[in-house]
Order: structure tokens, then sequence, then C-alpha cells
């Protein structure tokens, strides 16, 4: 059984707890203000040597700073390079500063709330004005999600009994972004103002690639017997450089091409080897996204008088023009290479709301005829009635 001691310090009497850990080692914990807490502390450890649960307090010394290195490095090579330097942004950004230097055993889940509700909190001046927006759904929840993966591993190597951080009930959720639709007349002037990649702009709505597939589609992935595409890479720009790599899902995909995208495509493949580029930039390697008001793809977008879109907009805008065109969801689903077509319906179900409205036109078109009795009719009990008419004997 544990004992209690206590002793002298310049701040005054303190209480020491005595124990002996589960291998017979014996130990100590020192510092406690009460003999309270002391008796508190000797109390939990002999349940948590019972239940088998018992860590020693060492193991809880080491900071997250400490065990982020192993963790990021297992990150890097599990995820693609686009999502791991989205991860290692956020850890140097918003994760380290906060939790670097903080002792795992130290953690508790109240602070981990505090932490979530203050990134995504505003900064006011006096005047009540905004100084710092706070960080969206998407950071914040990012953040969370390497504090508690680190703390997992905490977990797996017996450093602590659990994860502080999990059970939070302030995680933000993501607001789901509205889509943006355009019609066929709208994709025909886009593409007509984008010039020289007016093929890619075709390419996007009419086939609903992602920007990084498209710019990675090279000669040989054109197959114009068979008018499809093969879609395997995917080109992700990563600071100032493009990492190519295997689609999302890591699914190869052959996509349908509508005959006049063809001959657009078939028109940029002029003069070029089968290992060249179908859409590469003007330095002949892979095209960079338009992200700024000056590029080529926000000023088509301005010429030809529409609302203001993304590229990725234009993979809505392809399911959109699929869908009216009457193409299944299994289809689509392959396509667009969603997971399955339960994905494809949750993404699009906007999509499918005039559907609602078609399936009580056709049940009334095809059931209104029949004519279902108010009430069945009563049986008549044959023998009963010919017994109550049966006049009765003279």
């Amino acid at each position: 059984m544990a004992t209690i001691e206590s002793y002298k310090t310049a701040s005054g009497k303190r209480y020491m707890v005595r124990f002996r850990t589960p291998d017979r080692t014996q130990s100590k914990k020192r510092g406690f203000k009460t003999k309270r807490d002391a008796e508190q502390f000797a109390a939990t450890v002999e349940v948590e040597k019972m239940r088998g649960e018992y860590v020693p307090p060492s193991l809880g010394r080491i900071t997250i700073g400490e065990l982020a290195p192993d963790w990021l490095t297992r990150k890097q090579v599990d995820v693609k390079p686009s999502t791991y330097n989205a991860i290692d942004s956020s850890w140097r950004t918003h994760v380290e500063p906060r939790w670097g230097s903080t002792r795992i055993a130290d953690i508790k889940l109240g602070t981990v709330e505090r932490w979530i509700a203050d990134m995504g909190r505003d900064e006011l001046d006096d005047d009540g004005n905004v100084v710092v927006k706070g960080s969206g759904a998407t950071v914040v929840i990012r953040a969370y999600g390497i504090l508690a993966g680190i703390l997992d591993d905490a977990v797996k190597a017996g450093r602590i009994v659990k994860n502080p951080a999990r059970g939070v009930e302030n995680l933000p959720r993501k607001s789901k972004r509205r889509h943006k639709y355009l019609s066929a007349e709208d994709v025909a002037v886009l593409a007509h103002e984008a010039g020289r990649n007016s093929a890619l702009v075709l390419v996007l709505a009419y086939c609903g690639l992602r920007w990084g597939e498209a710019i990675a589609l090279r000669v040989r992935d054109v197959d114009f017997l068979r008018r499809r595409l093969t879609v395997h890479e995917n080109a992700v720009q990563v600071g100032t450089k493009h990492v190519v790599g295997t689609t999302k899902g890591d699914k190869v995909r052959s996509v349908p091409v509508p005959a006049f995208v063809l001959d657009a495509v078939a028109k940029q493949c002029e003069g070029r080897s089968r290992d060249d580029l179908v859409f590469p930039g003007r330095d002949g390697s892979h095209m960079r996204r338009p992200v700024s008001h000056t590029g080529w793809f926000h000023l088509a977008v301005q010429r030809a008088g529409i609302e203001r879109i993304t590229p990725h907009d234009l993979r809505h805008t392809a399911a959109s023009l699929a869908v009216s065109a009457g193409v299944n969801v299994k289809a689509l689903q392959r396509m667009l290479g969603h997971a399955s077509a339960a994905m494809t319906l949750d993404t699009y179900s906007d999509l499918f709301d005039e559907d609602l409205d078609v399936v009580a036109a056709t049940l009334d078109q095809v059931y209104s005829t029949v004519r279902v009795p108010k009430m069945c009719p009563q049986k008549t009990d044959d023998h009963s009635a010919t017994t109550r008419k049966s006049p009765s004997p003279a």
C-alpha cells in the first residue's frame, strides 16, 4: 500500500506519496499541497494497478514537441504530398506554438476545448472591430486532428492511459459550400473566351476531371477510337513545384468524352508526342492553377459575363450536365471517380430534387385509374341464408 509523508519547503508544507509500481519497483510522487490531494493520488494509483492501467508518471513527462517528429514522418509516408504540406503547415502555425513544450501528462480535455474555441474566435480591438479573423472550420479541425493523432501515439506507446483530446464537444462543423452550375451555353461562351485554353475548359466541364487530373493528362491517355480519357495521374502544386502521384482514391478510371470535346482535344494534341502533356503551361511543364485575379481563367469568366466560379466548379457543372442528359447515377459515379454511387448522390443531392416531383407524377399516371373500394363487401353465408328463407313446416 502507498504511504504518505510530509516535508517542508520554502513555500510551506508539502506531501509526498511513496508507492510500488506493478513490477514491485519503489516510486514516489512529491509536491502535493494538501494531505487530501496526496491521499487521492495514492488511491488512484492503487485502482490503476488493480485495473492494469497504471502508467509511470515519468513516461508522461515527454512533450508534444518531442513526440511530433515521429508522427509527422509517418504521415509523410501515408498521405499524398499536398495533404502532408497542409498538415506540416498546420503543425507549425497552430499546434507547435501552443502545445510544443507541453508535457502530455499535463494536457486536459478542458484545455483542449478552450484552444479550439480560441482558434475560431475573432480578435477585436477596443472599438469592437475585427483585427484578426478566427480560423475556419477546416483549419481548426485539421489542427485538432494533429494534436489528437500525436496523443493517440502516446496511448499506443503506453505513455498515457487515454487520450485527453478525445471527446471534445465544441469541434466546428464544415459548412457545405453551395455548388455552382453553368449551363451548356455558359460553358460554350467561357470556352471561347478562354482562347488557347478552350479545350481544357471543355474537358473540365464535360468530363468532370479534377484540375490536377486534367493538367496531368498526356497524349497517350487519349483514346480517340473509343472516345475515352484514361485518368491515372494527378499533378498537385506544392509551393512552386508540382508533385505527380496517383488520383484521389488511387484508382485508374476511364472517362467518356463527347465527340465535340474530343475534336478540341485532338487539335490540342497536334504536333505532340505520346509522352507530351495535353495541356502544358507556357514553359512546357505542368500548368499552374489560375488563382489570381489577373489569371487567364478569371479574365475569361469576366469576359464571358457569368457568375464568378473556380475551375473546380466546372467539375460540378459536368455532373449537372450529365444528370440533365439522363445519365444514371452509377455511370456518373464512375465518370467522376467517386468511391460509391451513394457518395455521388450525397454530393449532388440537389441535382435530383426534381426527381421527387417526377415520382409523384409517374405514380399518378400509372395508378390513377385504379380505384380501391372504400370497404370490403360482406361475405354471405349461403347455408344461413337458405335456412332463414325456408318456410316453416305446416
